[in-house]
C-alpha cells in the first residue's frame, strides 16, 4: 500500500452538482452526492453512491485489477434493453483509509458511458 504525497496527490471531496450516467439513453445512476476524486496528472474521476446507481442494470463482471493507492477494484458490465458494455464501472468493496470515503461508490468509464454534470447554482 503507497500513501498519496507530493509525488501522487489524491483529493476527493464533493461534487457540487448532479451527475447522471446514461448507457444507450437509460439513466444508470443519477446523483447528486458524487464525489470528485483527483489523482495526479489523470483527468477527475466522479463516484457516485450505489444508493444512487440503478445496480439492476450492472452485473460484476469478475474482473479485479489492483491500486497501490487505493486497493483492489471490482468491476461491472452494463447489460440493459439488449445493449452491453463490458467493465463499464468500477468500485473499491474495500479502498485503503486514505481514501475511504469512495468505499460503497460506483466510478463509469466515459468512453463507455455518457456523463452528465449540471453544477449546483
Amino acid at each position: 500500500m503507497k500513501q498519496p504525497g507530493p509525488d501522487h496527490p489524491i483529493e476527493i471531496s464533493p461534487f457540487g452538482g448532479r451527475v447522471r450516467v446514461l448507457f444507450e439513453g437509460r439513466t444508470v445512476a443519477d446523483t447528486s452526492h458524487a464525489l470528485m476524486l483527483e489523482e495526479a496528472s489523470y483527468p477527475p474521476v466522479f463516484y457516485i453512491p450505489r444508493d444512487d446507481a440503478h445496480m439492476d442494470l450492472l452485473v460484476h463482471s469478475g474482473r479485479v485489477t489492483h491500486c497501490p493507492y487505493k486497493g483492489d477494484a471490482s468491476y461491472f458490465s452494463i447489460e440493459g434493453g439488449g445493449a452491453h458494455a463490458r467493465d463499464a464501472a468500477w468500485s473499491y468493496e474495500h479502498p485503503y483509509p486514505a481514501v475511504a470515503e469512495i468505499g460503497g461508490h460506483l466510478a463509469f468509464y466515459p468512453d463507455k458511458v455518457s456523463i452528465e454534470t449540471v453544477p449546483f447554482g
